[in-house]
């Protein structure tokens, strides 16, 4: 039994692999139902939507990834070389957006109604992750709340500076 359990905890390490540009989601399946029905030991598969045109496979070793791929059209080549886990770490930890937004910053919405106007913070709800906005492109102040999700920070408030 402990033999099982020293099996099960191997090391793995993450190997990138590049793919046709936009068909990061369909590599990653195909390789998922080839893995289970080949029972490779393929542990993870990472197909993120800010790295285009490349697939991220945790396994034991580089040879199970390369009999994966293997013979697939939208796989390009393996990358030589493993990935540590910081490398990637940063884009596995989901930030708030609204943690980063604060009152007087200048943001560009969007989406929604109100999609590519500028506006100012005024008020940060963080408990329902909303904020108040002025509109700056009307010619008359408007407020408005929206989800933080459709901001996008354009200028940081400048620290108001004491005499």
């Amino acid at each position: 039994m402990d033999e099982n359990l020293s099996e099960q905890k191997q090391q793995t390490s993450i190997y990138p692999v590049k793919t046709t540009g936009g068909q990061e989601r369909t590599v990653a399946t195909f390789v998922a139902n080839r893995a289970i029905q080949k029972k490779k030991p393929i542990y993870s598969i990472l197909a993120l939507d800010t790295w285009k045109g490349y697939v991220l496979f945790e396994a034991p070793n580089s040879q199970v990834v390369d009999e994966s791929i293997q013979g697939f059209k939208h796989v390009r080549s393996k990358i030589p070389g493993m990935m540590q886990y910081s490398d990637i770490e940063k884009f596995l930890v989901t930030k708030s957006m609204i943690a980063e937004m604060n009152e007087g910053d200048t943001v560009e919405i969007v989406a929604g109604p109100f999609k590519s106007m500028r506006a100012k913070i005024t008020r940060v709800e963080q408990a329902k992750q909303e904020l108040t906005v002025i509109l700056l492109d009307t010619p008359y102040q408007m407020p408005v709340t929206i989800s933080a999700s459709y901001l996008k920070i354009v200028e940081r408030a400048k620290p108001e500076q004491k005499a």
